[in-house]
């Protein structure tokens, strides 16, 4: 799959487009899913452009792995999920909606259902709140 540089995540980490921001360095982004499958459900995206994990540097595959489980750990803390879920899709029949690669962290409750997939928009004060609380959480964060 060839890298479409107009996908609303490229256009996110150009400041084309708004997102509710969890944390930034200089390889990676974390936001708040927009349409979240469960409360508190956060992405991880490269900066660098790739459509697909197979295409990814293996510096930024280190970088996004770092920032996942940094957030993973702030979502467990901030949250108190008894579980949390991280997954990383490729190809739209793999379920990926978004050709830019991306990590999904979803804090999971026992037998609560997930929410489909992209299809309902989240609240956007919500998330906001969602995304101080998670950021509170980070290590090192004061």
């Amino acid at each position: 799959m060839s890298y479409d540089s107009q996908n609303p995540f490229a256009k996110i980490l150009r400041g084309e487009l708004p997102c509710v921001k969890v944390y930034e360095d200089d390889m990676t982004l974390a936001m708040m899913d927009i349409m979240p499958q469960a409360e508190g459900h956060v992405l991880v995206l490269p900066k660098e452009g790739a459509a697909e994990i197979f295409a990814l540097s293996p510096e930024s595959a280190a970088a996004c792995m770092r920032t996942t489980q940094r957030i993973a750990a702030a979502v467990k803390a901030a949250l108190n999920p008894p579980g949390v879920m991280i997954a990383q899709f490729n190809g739209r029949a793999a379920g990926q909606t978004v050709p830019h690669v991306h990590f999904h962290i979803v804090p999971r409750l026992d037998a609560a259902p997930l929410r489909p997939h992209a299809v309902e928009q989240a609240d956007m004060e919500q998330l906001r709140a969602l995304a101080a609380r998670i950021a509170a959480a980070l290590p090192g964060a004061d």
